[in-house]
């Protein structure tokens, strides 16, 4: 399989990838639906016609419209024929847009040229902790290493429901929040701009399929026809707050202040080749939570640091989606047991994603230790936590050992001051 779209060999979006997203360009102020392939976005609402498989010709309608939701509450049969309609297109044997010289034009705009969206209307967003050396690290620090794992940790994927209203796309900035914090054990709490500010590597998984209803339960073994696909994710989180909130119920505004998104959503097909053993899991999960298959996947991950002192960024984090140590397939297994129903576009994130080494740790708590450790910088200077004018890069790649690469782009995002209160 070869594009007539020329690229690097190291581009995150090869002719195997095809990730999906949402964009504008000064041809088009209107959003429009496109998916990557090299430094170039292919406008799926421009060929829209071009979509005549049995599956897709009565669904064209899918790609006119301003957000991938439709198209991802059709079927996984759907998404295939999607996918394998799209490769034929951009596959030098093709013909069909590539000598016509009036559609080629409509059909291609430069990445560089493009404004990204978030990709689709999220509607429900739950974010689980299913890191099991994340929660480790967090349980050393808090509760001693002989009570790092809460009973419960490996029985049930961990979760809660977060917001979507800011959810937002790379490259959008994010103020530190104000918020109440307790200083000093036992003394009256301070009202102000947080200090602890942090990020966290997360991956998110959309979901797809038509709806279920409510009381429609998804076990793990059939989960997959409900995943879409994944993006980056970098949940901000303002660790002093979420201290003294998150008692009894868990986090709340410590959370809500902003989630970054990377805008391509990578399909669960484009990552299949780089598919892993599942994470060992000691204690037999429940019959719901089964599944046969291996559904972990080879995403290397990769976090920068770049203070508004300098253009010189520091790699602060190197990790992988494959600690996770429960799937994503049973999350979704977990959030639907009770019946709750889904929606295309439902975001599921996986929580902080940290590896075995002090290296890989996905967050500034656990790289600095709580503060204790602080990281040195390249340009010299020193964080515990996140200061204004930093910026936090996240970057996901798969790599097989014939050099493709199937990237996820960046998720980017720079910390500004409070806005001051006003009283």
């Amino acid at each position: 399989m070869k594009s007539y779209i020329e690229y690097s060999p190291n581009s995150d979006f090869p002719i195997e990838n095809l990730p999906y997203g949402v964009f504008t360009s000064p041809m088009n102020t209107d959003k429009h639906i496109g998916v990557a392939i090299g430094e170039w976005i292919l406008d799926l609402n421009v060929i829209s016609h071009l979509f005549n498989g049995p599956l897709l010709k009565d669904k064209q309608h899918v790609f006119k419209e301003e957000k991938l939701n439709s198209f991802m509450g059709l079927t996984k049969p759907h998404w295939l024929e999607a996918r394998s309609t799209i490769q034929s297109l951009l596959d030098v044997s093709n013909s069909t847009v590539q000598n016509d010289t009036n559609l080629r034009e409509r059909a291609f705009v430069k990445q560089s040229e493009a404004k990204m969206h978030v990709p689709a209307e999220i509607g429900d967003y739950s974010d689980f902790y299913s890191s099991i050396h994340h929660a480790t690290n967090v349980g050393i620090m808090f509760r001693g290493k002989e009570n790092a794992l809460p009973s419960n940790w490996k029985h049930i994927p961990i979760g809660y429901h977060g917001r979507c209203s800011s959810i937002v796309v790379s490259g959008t900035p994010i103020y530190r929040p104000y918020g109440q914090t307790l200083p000093v054990d036992g003394a009256d709490p301070h009202f102000g701009p947080c200090r602890l500010m942090d990020f966290e590597l997360e991956m998110a998984c959309f979901v797809g399929g038509p709806p279920t209803s409510v009381g429609q339960r998804v076990t793990a073994k059939e989960a997959e026809d409900k995943l879409f696909g994944f993006v980056l994710m970098n949940d901000w989180s303002a660790r002093d707050i979420q201290k003294w909130e998150y008692v009894p119920l868990g986090p709340f505004t410590a959370k809500n202040l902003g989630t970054s998104i990377s805008p391509w959503i990578v399909t669960i097909e484009a990552l299949r080749p780089y598919i892993v053993d599942n994470y060992p899991q000691d204690k037999p999960p429940f019959p719901y939570l089964r599944h046969d298959d291996n559904f972990n996947f080879d995403i290397k991950l990769e976090v920068d640091l770049r203070p508004e002192s300098s253009p010189v960024a520091t790699t602060i984090c190197r990790s992988n989606y494959r600690f996770l140590y429960w799937t994503v397939k049973q999350q979704l297994a977990q959030q639907t047991v009770t019946g709750c129903s889904l929606r295309p576009a439902d975001l599921l994130g996986s929580g902080t994603i940290s590896g075995d080494t002090s290296d890989s740790y996905g967050s500034m708590l656990e790289l600095s230790w709580k503060g204790t450790k602080p990281l040195r910088l390249l340009n010299g200077e020193e964080r515990k936590f996140l200061q204004d004018g930093d910026t936090i890069i996240l970057r996901g790649y798969c790599l097989d050992e014939n050099g493709i690469r199937i990237g996820f782009g960046s998720c980017e995002g720079k910390l500004l001051p409070a806005i001051p209160f006003q009283e």
